[in-house]
């Protein structure tokens, strides 16, 4: 477990006078400037806590003497959900921000909108949030690297849990209509095989400009499904939840990790209508009491208290950001004092073993050079009205 006093005290080592280097964009003896895009506005605005909590990160961290001497100074800009801005927002931040990268840039269709220009001019792209598969792709795309489990490997796990609990389940799938989404797809066929192929009964797909899902919902009911995935970010995942709720469906639900988030998707959705959900994890969830005196969580609860809302503790996307925040600031601090680009992708590269405040016992952060594949294990949870409950072992993809 990485301690925070050791690793601020490590991160605000005395600093002494640096030899010339080539200059790289952002970097300075005092500062390392990077860059981020972010849905403050738009359908997928609740993952703007996201932005927020990484800032308060930043603030904290530059507060206790920044990464060996040098202070983050994060650029957060609002892409409102849509690869257009997020294509205006990157080059300004490239081009005239002149960040040294970007970091946890978010969404499927807004990060594949800056990749290749990303690429093309030797930018890092760390730790894309976003499980997509595209995301993982060294050969192709080197300076593109995500972060959270696959969204291949988490259908593949729901779906062995379909076949153990519910071996003749009918399955309906609520999907966004982008590799997001299509991904569920591909890891739930893989998991089922192609024996139990034909159990998938219904495909329903959403653009994330419609205002609502209740239609796709219908559909998957009327098709006598008795199981229901809901691959959907947390606005369309939250009505979802209402909707199938409301028709009187009893089905068994599934909802993506995306949409966890009990006060931004299972709130809005209603706790009661949300009981019985079953997603999966890699992250400890702040509403459960297991975690009362876990070090991680002190460290969390501790960060929240002095430098966010009281309210904020137990959003999901809080403890994402979090965790990311930490895990870059690993990454800058053992680059030490080669800033390059070339070095900074290689230490996010180069990731051995490494625990997080936030992830649960036995998940690490491990990558290399050929993958880019951060976070493998996952497990199930089911939400009890109050909380979400883990079940089962850690399982790997």
């Amino acid at each position: 477990m990485m301690n925070r006093r050791r690793f601020l005290a490590a991160a605000a080592a005395a600093t002494l006078a640096r030899p010339a280097r080539a200059a790289t964009p952002g970097v300075t003896p005092e500062e390392i400037r990077i860059g981020q895009t972010m849905p403050y506005s738009g359908p997928a605005s609740a993952y703007g806590l996201i932005g927020r909590t990484q800032a308060a990160f930043f603030k904290r961290l530059n507060d206790n003497g920044g990464i060996n001497g040098r202070a983050i100074n994060l650029i957060s800009l609002d892409d409102g959900y849509s690869p257009p801005r997020t294509v205006e927002q990157t080059r300004r931040l490239v081009e005239q921000q002149e960040v040294a990268f970007l970091f946890n840039q978010l969404g499927v269709a807004t990060c594949l909108a800056v990749r290749d220009y990303l690429n093309q001019n030797g930018v890092p792209q760390l730790f894309v949030a976003s499980g997509a598969a595209v995301f993982s792709d060294p050969a192709h795309y080197k300076w593109t690297l995500g972060l959270q489990p696959n969204y291949q490997t988490e259908a593949r796990i729901f779906a062995k849990h379909i076949l153990a609990s519910r071996p003749s389940a009918k399955i309906a799938v609520l999907y966004q209509n982008d590799s997001f989404g299509r991904d569920y797809l591909i890891g739930l066929k893989a998991g089922l095989g192609p024996d139990n192929a034909g159990q998938v009964v219904k495909e329903a797909s959403y653009e994330t400009l419609e205002p609502t899902v209740d239609s796709q919902v219908a559909s998957c009911q009327g098709a006598g499904a008795d199981v229901f995935l809901i691959a959907a970010t947390p606005k369309f995942a939250a009505q979802a939840i209402r909707r199938s709720y409301d028709l009187g469906w009893e089905a068994t639900r599934y909802v993506s990790n995306v949409a966890i988030s009990i006060s931004a998707v299972l709130k809005a959705a209603g706790l009661e209508k949300a009981k019985g959900l079953v997603s999966a994890n890699y992250a400890k969830d702040a509403s459960d009491p297991r975690w009362r005196d876990d070090p991680g969580f002190q460290e969390y609860k501790q960060f929240v208290e002095s430098r966010m809302s009281g309210k904020d503790l137990v959003d999901s996307s809080a403890i994402y950001g979090y965790n990311a925040a930490v895990c870059l600031a690993h990454v800058l601090l053992q680059c030490g004092d080669d800033l390059s680009r070339d070095n900074i992708l290689a230490q996010a590269t180069h990731i051995r073993n490494l625990d997080l405040p936030m992830l649960l016992p036995g998940v690490r952060i491990d990558t290399t050079p050929t993958d880019y594949n951060p976070i493998r294990q996952m497990q199930l949870q089911t939400f009890d009205g109050t909380s979400w409950r883990l079940f089962g072992d850690v399982l790997e993809g």
